[in-house]
């Protein structure tokens, strides 16, 4: 399914994608937080594809820094959805996150929140 069929095909108000949205909303400039983490914080650990779907069809890129998600080993997007893997570098590095060959350092900026609760964030 694409991922407009998956938007539509989501209920209203429980939208895995806007439970997505609202976590990574919380993500603090200089830090960053890993699909994986994403996925579980909005409700279900497997949903790891799910966000980089979500992540892809940002619809406030502004107001949700998905460019502060990257993968389990700290590596960025090639396909990062506003510009490619450098334009994701040059966003984390203005948040003062150093990328060297497009990875962060996850022992030092990867945003140590575990527990969430995204519906209450949502209402």
């Amino acid at each position: 399914m694409s991922v407009e069929g998956y938007r539509e095909h989501a209920p209203e108000k429980n939208n895995s994608f806007e439970l997505i949205y609202n976590v990574v909303r919380q993500i603090p400039r200089g830090k960053v937080a890993t699909y994986g983490q994403i996925a579980a914080l909005a409700g279900n650990k497997r949903w790891s594809r799910v966000v980089g779907f979500a992540l892809h069809v940002n619809p406030d890129p502004d107001g949700i820094p998905c460019y502060r998600v990257v993968n389990r080993k700290g590596e960025v997007s090639s396909a990062f959805a506003f510009g490619g893997g450098n334009r994701q570098i040059e966003l984390l590095e203005a948040d003062g996150i150093p990328c060297p060959d497009g990875v962060v350092d996850l022992s030092k900026y990867q945003w140590n929140r575990y527990s969430i609760n995204a519906f209450d964030e949502w209402k």
